[in-house]
């Protein structure tokens, strides 16, 4: 499904009478469409929402996927303040003051974007506003297990964490906005990061040749 937003904020999807409120004013997603506008201008995304929605459980709102030669990149909604602005929240930062990304390798340019990098990101999202987890570049996490699900297979079980090379921290009407990457690294990778640190990894695996941590599971 090409890009459309549902207009229910995450803040007020059930009202006081058990009615669901809308509305289409939603600055903080326009703030996120506008920073990837600029980096793909004229490129349609892949959008995908999830239910029940965030506002009922989900992790995230929706995640969308732009098609880029060599690549999808991912970019998630709900982890910042799309409609409204909490009176309890950071005046400086928008909700938890990062959304995902993650660019994972498209090696066949009529397929579509896998589906599991939108069940990771919304997973991980689930844990972040489940356990008030903060994560922040030069971070690092072991999943455990393949990173995939199992599908395809793949050596990658861990996940580091970056600030978007190419997407710099955004000022919203909800406060900053960074954009933080998501890069699967195998145990070998998770190992040499705890011996060094994980911007020593990522800067090697830059000069190696991949600039932007583009994800592939056939690792």
């Amino acid at each position: 499904m090409i890009s459309q937003r549902p207009h229910i904020s995450p803040y007020r999807a059930v009202g006081q009478n058990g009615k669901v409120n809308t509305t289409s004013d939603a600055p903080g997603w326009d703030a996120i469409d506008a920073a990837m506008a600029a980096l793909y201008p004229g490129i349609a995304p892949v959008y995908q929402a999830y239910s029940p929605g965030l506002g009922l459980g989900s992790g995230l709102q929706g995640c969308s996927a732009y098609p880029v030669r060599g690549f999808w990149h991912y970019v998630s909604y709900g982890l910042t303040e799309l409609w409204v602005k909490r009176a309890d929240s950071n005046p400086d930062w928008s909700g938890w003051g990062y959304e995902f990304t993650m660019r994972v390798a498209r090696p066949d340019v009529y397929a579509p974007p896998p589906q599991w990098p939108y069940t990771l990101l919304e997973r991980l999202a689930r844990v972040v506003h489940g356990k008030g987890l903060i994560l922040g570049a030069g971070h690092r996490m072991d999943v455990g297990e393949p990173i995939t699900g199992g599908t395809p297979p793949t050596t990658l079980t861990a996940l580091a964490f970056a600030a978007d090379p190419l997407l710099p921290t955004r000022r919203t009407e909800h406060g900053n906005v960074e954009f933080l990457q998501i890069v699967g690294i195998t145990r070998a990778d998770l190992a040499e990061m705890h011996d060094t640190s994980t911007a020593y990894v990522l800067a090697a695996r830059a000069a190696a040749g991949d600039p932007l941590w583009i994800t592939d599971p056939r690792i």
